[in-house]
């Protein structure tokens, strides 16, 4: 995981829209909050615009959109958002844009990964997609917030 300093140095400064970019993603999202919305864009870092774009291209050419749908790994529950981490005093890696939540309703914050539906046998290749481009799961690293992939580093 990436420290704070660590991101200032490389990714520049929180809440930055100068080093923000929007990509368009090979396959409609459903909002999480609102599941009768779609998005096809998110904004993200642009130093790793090209990690995200890779990402879902190889999730949609794993899984195809059906089955995307199906796993509800098309619930977008956001990238960039200037705030701090939920219960804490620094900022969230979701202030650079360097971060992902999917799914966040069977993927809690507080939930055990052993618990959160990102743990099922199913969603390994989703979690091998984003290792590939470079991102760690919460829930694996931490047991807790499965919802939540960032940049490693």
């Amino acid at each position: 995981m990436i420290n704070s300093l660590d991101l200032l140095k490389k990714y520049g400064k929180p809440c930055d829209a100068t080093n923000q970019v929007q990509i368009t993603l090979p396959y409609p999202m459903r909002l999480a909050w609102n599941k009768e919305k779609r998005t096809n864009k998110v904004t993200v870092h642009k130093l790793i615009a090209k990690n995200f774009e890779n990402v879902f291209k190889d999730i949609l050419a794993h899984y195809g959109l059906p089955k995307i749908q199906e796993l509800g790994i098309d619930l977008f529950g956001g990238t960039f958002n200037c705030r701090k981490m939920r219960g804490g005093t620094a900022m969230s890696k979701h202030a650079w844009s360097v971060a992902i939540d999917l799914h966040p309703e069977a993927n809690a914050l507080k939930t055990p990964f052993k618990d959160a539906l990102f743990s099922k046998p199913e969603y390994n290749k989703l979690h091998e997609i984003f290792e590939k481009h470079g991102f760690i799961n919460l829930g694996k690293v931490k047991n807790m917030d499965a919802m939540h992939w960032e940049i490693a580093n």
